[in-house]
């Protein structure tokens, strides 16, 4: 079966940019990759349900994460209250991230990261932790991290008022070192930057059309705050604390902060706590931004 493109012109479907990519031959003679937009609450409920999906037949996990993980905010924090596990998967730490790939063929499926790219950088890294722990190496591994900085804006304005974590000068950095660091460790990771070839990136990008969110109770939270309070009762102080000023140093330099990030997570560092120091360095946005 054809189709017209132009007066008279036959055009094949599996020949169409139109069909597979806005770029010949972009997916062309590929199978499409089958997503559902997954997250239900707890790592554990969300595991099984990846389970389900991947023994169907999906070939890339879409994960929403929860408000309080999107925004850098520990499930055990008074900020998070009533958001745990709602519209997303809570992920507090590696621990978490562990969990919810336990039984996962990292190697075999790629993983759509659904939150914005600097916001992102710490799930990217708990990702590749896993990744390794699994025996994939990070340049094996294969996802996309959202970096679209419209939906961010109308988020921001229109759904959540706190969607920006810093201010804008540094969300940028933070989002080139993203870049930068999926370029030099992670080439199968999609992203997309200014200032590249569309050739060069056209053929990385990922969109997503349909998403699903399931509503949960409040035991998630409390589950969540227990787990977060074992893993401080028995992870090396020392070493989280060491990491963390790493990370503030880089934060405060030019360096790319996602090696000390990745450090600092590895050594069971809590997502809050990553972002608590960049806070601390970078500030946080103004009403007004």
């Amino acid at each position: 079966m054809t189709r017209e493109s132009g007066p008279g012109l036959p055009v094949e479907p599996e020949t169409s940019p139109g069909f597979q990519g806005s770029r010949a031959p972009m997916r062309a003679g590929r199978p499409r990759p089958v997503r559902e937009y997954a997250g239900l609450g707890s790592v554990a409920e969300s595991n099984a349900w990846f389970k389900q999906l991947v023994a169907s037949g999906s070939t890339s996990l879409p994960v929403a994460f929860d408000l309080p993980s999107r925004m850098g905010h520990d499930s055990d924090s008074p900020i998070a209250s009533g958001s745990v596990g709602r519209a997303g998967v809570a992920i507090d730490s590696i621990d978490d991230m562990r969990v919810l790939f336990g039984g996962i063929p990292l190697a075999e499926v790629s993983t759509s990261l659904q939150i914005h790219a600097r916001g992102g950088a710490p799930f990217l890294l708990l990702c590749q932790l896993v990744g390794e722990e699994q025996g994939v190496a990070a340049g094996r591994l294969a996802g996309t991290v959202q970096s679209d900085v419209l939906t961010e804006y109308v988020l921001k304005e229109y759904v959540e008022p706190e969607a920006y974590a810093f201010p804008p000068e540094p969300s940028m950095r933070l989002i080139a070192d993203v870049f930068r660091y999926c370029e030099a460790e992670m080439p199968k990771w999609g992203t997309a930057a200014a200032g590249l070839d569309a050739d060069e990136f056209a053929p990385r990008l990922s969109f997503l059309f349909a998403s699903r969110t399931t509503v949960t109770d409040l035991a998630i939270e409390v589950r969540q705050a227990e787990r977060l309070c074992k893993l401080r009762a028995v992870r090396d102080f020392l070493r989280v604390n060491d990491a963390l000023v790493q990370l503030k140093r880089a934060a405060e330099g030019t360096d790319n902060v996602l090696y000390p990030m990745k450090e600092a997570l590895a050594a069971y560092a809590t997502v809050g706590e990553v972002w608590d120091v960049l806070r601390e360095v970078w500030g946080t946005p103004s009403r007004a931004v």
